[in-house]
């Protein structure tokens, strides 16, 4: 195996192990997170996309060579030497197997290359959602919190105009009841004036009666001395 092969591969297992490590299932997204956050990722990141971006442009030349080379070595051309001289039978094969090797390696490193990439955006996605749900749910519990004090506020404000309600209920009986007795009371009253103006009416006509039986009693007397005085001046 050339040199570039040797380096590919051994980035191949580093991006098993990495893979592996990033998909353990005991550390959570949020502490992953946290290390994403680390000061020394956040001064790597402007060369981070540059490093990316080439590592692609880098496996995607290597996964084309290797294509060429399994085309190259499993084509008619090779076949037809392998049938004129038998002795070569080994080595095409053998190249072939390399090619194919190669081709596994490179393309394997760019697709763990790219899931790699994508598991750390959707670690961060997932550690930025699980922290939106935990405010969410904070939120969540202070409105429903909140809900339920307003509710046994209106359930105490609802036995406080209950007992209000009561309260002016047996107040208005009160006071109809001492309206009942007012009126009972004044027509009692005027009864009684009626019958005070009744017994007035009567006493003036008793005393007008009284005024003329005794002008007619003065009137009598006035005559019966006249006649008195008359018989006296005639003897």
């Amino acid at each position: 195996m050339t040199l570039q092969w040797t380096a590919v591969a051994f980035f191949l297992y580093a991006e098993i192990a990495l893979n592996l490590i990033l998909c353990i299932p005991f550390i959570s997204a949020r502490r992953w997170r946290s290390v994403f956050n680390w000061r020394i990722w956040n001064w790597l990141t402007p060369y981070w996309n540059k490093c990316f971006f080439t590592m692609i442009m880098v496996l995607i030349v290597l996964f084309l060579d290797a294509v060429r080379e399994v085309h190259k070595y499993s084509g008619a051309e090779p076949m037809h030497d392998v049938k004129m001289n038998p002795n070569l039978f080994d080595n095409v094969h053998m190249k072939l197997f390399r090619a194919q090797r190669n081709l596994y390696i490179s393309g394997f490193s760019l697709f763990l290359w790219l899931i790699m990439r994508r598991t750390v955006t959707l670690l961060n996605q997932v550690a930025v959602t699980v922290d939106n749900s935990a405010g969410l749910q904070a939120q969540m519990d202070s409105a429903v919190k909140v809900a339920k004090q307003h509710q046994d506020d209106n359930l105490k404000l609802k036995q406080a105009l209950l007992n209000e309600e009561k309260a002016m209920s047996a107040k208005n009986q009160v006071l109809k009841l001492d309206s009942e007795k007012l009126a009972d009371q004044v027509k009692t009253s005027e009864e009684a004036v009626r019958k005070s103006y009744a017994e007035v009416e009567a006493m003036k006509r008793q005393a007008k009666g009284l005024a003329q039986e005794y002008d007619r009693l003065l009137t009598e007397h006035s005559q019966l001395q006249n006649v008195k005085s008359g018989d006296k001046k005639d003897l």
